[in-house]
């Protein structure tokens, strides 16, 4: 027991090593410009410390957390559905993950806000509460529902083994296309929704599940087949929104 928590300890403290080498860059570039550049003294140095002790802390966290729980357990959920041979059941799984992944995305809810909020202040949508609820809602679940078609669609290339380039380049086809008949007030948030949906909850358990089922199947290669899933949930975003812009 003793030897476990040492070795827990001693982890933590290279992971918080990690996140601070990996911060420095950024704490550098601050204080250059802060010093060098505009030449004024840091405000509320004490605050800025602690804000600065507290995203390392949360950086380790995080990091471990995802080496300890989010990666294992989505690696081991793909090989139990690759031993089961269950194809409808993978991919309800998959389409499942991407859908509640991407709903809980605390960037997409904040995107989706502001986006409600714009679309009232445009006179896009009633500016009342109750309707600026409603279309953040419904970006989110279209957002959703979009990531967990596209973990389908990347489950069932890696079953099939088809080439990634081929998908992606039709899709993003698809994109130029709908770009030029959606609305003009939907097409950013098409675009930026594209980015939010690969944030912090999504990427390590999609990035797990591809992985992990590459390395189930005979004759799929992890480096090859199992990485992509996360450029899948990028473009469908893009698709649907713009689809939910035109039909609203």
């Amino acid at each position: 027991m003793e030897c476990v928590v040492k070795g827990t300890l001693l982890n933590l403290i290279k992971s918080m090593m990690g996140s601070f080498r990996d911060l420095l860059p950024i704490v550098c570039v601050i204080l250059f410009f802060q010093l060098a550049v505009l030449q004024q003294p840091l405000p509320n140095v004490t605050q800025l410390l602690v804000g600065v002790l507290f995203v390392v802390l949360g950086l380790t966290f995080f990091i471990h957390g995802l080496e300890q729980g989010l990666f294992p357990i989505g690696e081991s959920m793909a090989h139990a559905f690759a031993r089961k041979g269950s194809a409808f059941w993978l991919i309800v799984f998959a389409f499942a993950l991407g859908f509640g992944t991407t709903v809980a995305e605390p960037a997409l809810i904040a995107v989706a806000a502001e986006a409600a909020e714009v679309a009232a202040n445009g006179n896009m949508i009633k500016a009342t509460a109750a309707a600026k609820e409603e279309y953040a809602t419904g970006l989110r679940i279209t957002v959703a529902f979009s990531v967990g078609i596209a973990i389908v669609v990347g489950v069932i290339r890696i079953l099939k083994g088809w080439p990634i380039q081929w998908i992606i380049i039709g899709g993003y086809i698809i994109v130029v296309i709908m770009t030029f008949f959606a609305p003009k007030e939907i097409i950013g948030i098409a675009y930026d929704s594209g980015g939010v949906t690969t944030s912090t909850i999504t990427v390590p358990l999609v990035t797990a599940l591809g992985v992990g089922l590459a390395s189930s199947i005979r004759g799929r290669n992890p480096m090859v087949d199992g990485f992509g899933l996360i450029a899948f949930a990028s473009l469908t975003p893009m698709i649907f929104v713009m689809a939910y812009g035109m039909i609203i």
